[in-house]
């Protein structure tokens, strides 16, 4: 794969650092020290390091003199150090907050053994090892914490370095790029001509970020690019975990999988494939219209297409080990994406989006996978309200967030949590298209015949008391009331709210 490094290619770097006239805060030399709690420091402090200059690695080496960078040889062998009973890199990546990507490549120069540990920056926020940040200053290990400025300009990186950004694969030449990415792909979604040279649609491809110029000579190919439009993203070893994965199950519990699939390409290219494989599984049911039969999928295409868009984009690329996932039971579908979501779950429906991958969001938008305009949770309510399906389920976590979407249900068999489920989702709808809840509306959501109003009526006061929704107007008369989400600021009588101005309320006005 071109994300290997070839031996070549190591001894040539490791012959690069050893130019250095002294070690820096982004290089270490060491001979046989193999000082497991040290290793740890050190990955946590070069980590750090990397990232306040800029650099997409650091590096630890053994075999070399720290003083001349003489080449003598080293007896560590990280393949078969352990710490106590743990092998060392399992040890040291439990330890490590967050688990960042590193690499031991033992390798022979000048015919002597030489261990070099490639260090991946950190990303977001600090590299801590067992619960402790470190940092370089100049060729010394401190912690950071000591170093309160360093500390600060270490955050400010953080709030300048999106994933997108990082580094995929580099030193990758021209035909691999084409090799390595679908390029037809990304002139075909954006609805663009193809160059006809290989230049051109390099070009093309270093304007969206997708790829750019490496220093090292080549190309280094962006985790925008990768994640995007890989043809087989196990040709990046941090992405290939990020597939995203579709299990079918025989019936509602994990018991017995039916079918797994793993999706190797890059989510723009592949997007259409994991939509109709998805759909492919869906269970579906017979509808009759117009005196003919067809078939219509459980779930509403629409929303699931959705659900899909945003697991994909809104996920958190360094919560590693896992990737998105789509599950399928008999009775229900279940989304899963990696990270805990930047808005607070109740208020899908109305927050504007915000995005913790703002390039890959553009991208994908424009490409027309997903939208921006905050309008995706409306149109997930406005199908499973259509389909007369429960309302979605979210359940978040420190490191996930799932969206669950059930079978149609008849009203007789929703417990009280999915009716004010249902109802509070229904004036967050109405809500943000400038209405109000009715009890004939909440008729129509659940299929209640006017002659059922009482029914309604009671649902929505258990709404209310469960502080969900609450009276648009309290001193209306029964009859007229209407409702909207808690969160909603209610009528106040004083002044209508559309006439206040920066000065207050508008004399004459009530």
């Amino acid at each position: 794969m071109i994300t290997d490094r070839p031996v070549e290619y190591l001894v040539g770097l490791v012959n690069e650092l050893r130019k250095l006239p002294q070690e820096t805060a982004l290089v270490e030399f060491k001979e046989n020290n193999d000082d497991a709690q040290e290793i740890g420091e050190y990955i946590s402090a070069l980590a750090n390091s990397a990232a306040l200059a800029g650099e997409d690695y650091a590096y630890l080496l053994w075999g070399i003199t720290d003083t001349d960078h003489l080449v003598v040889g080293t007896s560590f062998s990280p393949c078969s150090a352990k710490k106590g009973k743990e092998d060392l890199e399992s040890w040291l990546l439990r330890l490590l907050v967050p688990k960042i990507p590193f690499h031991f490549f033992e390798i022979f120069v000048e015919g002597r053994p030489v261990v070099m540990l490639q260090i991946e920056r950190a990303f977001l926020h600090p590299v801590q090892f067992q619960g402790q940040e470190f940092i370089r200053i100049g060729s010394y290990k401190k912690t950071l914490r000591d170093f309160p400025e360093i500390e600060r300009a270490l955050w400010r990186v953080f709030d300048r370095a999106p994933f997108e950004n990082g580094t995929a694969a580099e030193r990758v030449s021209d035909d691999d790029v084409l090799r390595l990415l679908d390029y037809s792909a990304y002139f075909d979604l954006l609805g663009s001509p193809r160059p006809e040279s290989d230049e051109g649609i390099l070009e093309s491809l270093t304007s969206d970020g997708l790829i750019h110029p490496c220093e090292a000579g080549g190309w280094t190919v962006t985790n925008l690019g990768g994640i995007l439009f890989a043809n087989r993203l196990e040709e990046f070893p941090f992405l290939h975990r990020k597939a995203m994965r579709v299990t079918q199950y025989r019936d509602s519990t994990r018991i017995e999988a039916l079918r797994e699939q793993v999706f190797s390409k890059g989510y723009a290219c592949g997007f259409e494939d994991m939509i109709d494989f998805i759909n492919g599984l869906l269970p579906s049911y017979q509808v009759i219209e117009d005196g003919q039969t067809r078939s219509t999928l459980m779930f509403p295409e629409l929303a699931v297409r959705e659900l899909l868009a945003n697991a994909l984009v809104h996920q958190d690329f360094l919560v590693t080990g896992t990737g998105p996932m789509v599950e399928i039971f008999d009775s229900r579908i279940e989304i899963t994406n990696p990270g805990s979501p930047l808005v607070d779950a109740r208020r899908f429906v109305d927050t504007p989006p915000k995005s913790r991958n703002e390039a890959l969001a553009s991208l994908m938008r424009r490409i027309g996978i997903c939208q921006e305009l905050g309008s995706g949770w409306d149109k997930v309510v406005f199908e499973t309200e259509r389909y007369r399906l429960p309302a979605p389920l979210t359940e978040t976590g420190e490191e996930f967030t799932r969206v669950v979407l059930f079978a149609p249900r008849a009203f007789s068999e929703m417990d009280q949590e999915d009716r004010t489920r249902a109802i509070y989702f229904h004036t967050c709808l109405r809500y943000v298209n400038r209405g109000h809840v009715t009890n004939a509306s909440v008729r129509t959501r659940f299929g209640l015949d006017s002659k059922r109003s009482a029914i309604a009526s009671r649902l929505i006061k258990e709404a209310v008391v469960a502080g969900a929704i609450v009276p648009y107007d309290a001193a209306a008369a029964p009859k007229f009331m209407r409702y909207i989400p808690f969160w909603a600021p209610p009528l106040r009588h004083q002044v209508a709210p559309w006439v206040l101005d920066r000065t207050g309320p508008v004399q004459g006005v009530n």
